[in-house]
């Protein structure tokens, strides 16, 4: 007699043929499919599909420029934060009897023009360029990342005066502006510089901010949504941020080594950080008489600032490389 007929889910059956012939083999699959814990195809949470920053995250991971550059900039912001820990002098304690000396035992880098330890100062010198590149770039990418945001995404009036606004900052020459603005300015803080990146670096992330928005919106999944009655800010917190963030975050994470060297290049001339604040625009500056005579007072400072620099601008690269779908 034949085998008992065995029951699918929705009540229909199939019958064993016992020859072991295709239609065994298929059943069986179809058994091994169903215990699978991601379902038949694999289709299931086991190999759920993987978003653009997954994606941007899987590529990074493996890109020995991000790597490279991730570890310089995580022990910059440490010893930023902490820079005892690996400098035990103190940046304003000078000795005039040793100006300009070299290496010596315990003072690797020599001595400035004042007599002050090279080491510690280029050491302390991280914590007020890193505070200014961070903050100038957060403070950027708000500004510029929510008026371009919403310039592009409600159009009109809007769009048209945004637009003629950073027409006219865009025509400020940064170097110039710096040199009138921060002339005035005694503090000895970081803030007025910071300041001063914000309120002429806004406009350009805003142009990216709207270009990426006005693409974002154009979207199928954008119009859906607005048919279906979603309501602005949920369309923009919901659906066009997500989608239109990646080239804002790829153009700040460059611009923040820009902020660094333009802080740099304001403190050797004069108009940004001023003493008693360490900073190495401000060493390399006061070192530039003494570069025949002392070339290390000049070599330490300048060194941590160019590695500085090209490590944001390697993040920026490696973080556009893994965000462009173009480059995949």
């Amino acid at each position: 007699m034949p085998e008992p007929l065995e029951p699918f889910d929705d009540g229909r059956a199939i019958d064993h043929t016992g020859a072991g012939g295709p239609t065994d083999l298929a059943m069986e699959e179809g058994e091994s499919l169903e215990k699978t814990p991601g379902g038949p195809l694999g289709t299931g949470p086991a190999n759920k599909p993987r978003s653009l920053w997954s994606d941007a995250w899987h590529d990074l991971r493996r890109n020995p420029v991000f790597i490279i550059s991730s570890l310089i900039i995580l022990f910059l912001v440490i010893i930023a934060i902490w820079p005892q820990l690996i400098a035990s002098g103190d940046p304003l304690q000078c000795d005039l009897s040793k100006a300009q000396e070299g290496s010596q035992p315990g003072h690797p880098f020599g001595f400035n023009g004042q007599g002050c330890d090279v080491y510690t100062r280029t050491v302390y010198g991280a914590r007020a360029s890193v505070q200014v590149g961070v903050f100038a770039t957060l403070g950027v990418t708000i500004i510029g990342s929510l008026f371009g945001g919403l310039a592009g995404f409600f159009g009109g009036t809007w769009d048209g005066v945004l637009s003629r606004i950073t027409d006219v900052f865009f025509a400020i020459p940064v170097i110039l502006g710096g040199l009138v603005l921060l002339s005035v300015v005694t503090s000895t803080t970081v803030w007025p510089v910071i300041g001063f990146m914000v309120l002429l670096g806004w406009p350009q992330l805003s142009r990216i901010a709207r270009g990426s928005v006005i693409t974002a919106k154009q979207n199928d999944y954008v119009q859906a949504a607005r048919a279906l009655g979603a309501s602005n800010s949920r369309m923009l917190l919901r659906h066009i941020t997500p989608n239109a963030i990646a080239p804002v975050i790829v153009v700040a994470t460059i611009a923040l080594g820009t902020y660094i060297s333009l802080e740099a290049t304001l403190s050797f001339l004069g108009v940004g950080l001023k003493p008693p604040t360490v900073s190495w625009g401000i060493d390399i500056s006061s070192a530039s008489q003494y570069i025949r005579n002392a070339p290390h007072m000049l070599l330490w400072p300048a060194g941590a600032l160019a590695i500085t620099v090209l490590s944001f601008i390697m993040l920026g690269d490696a973080v556009r490389d893994a965000l462009d779908p173009k480059l995949r």
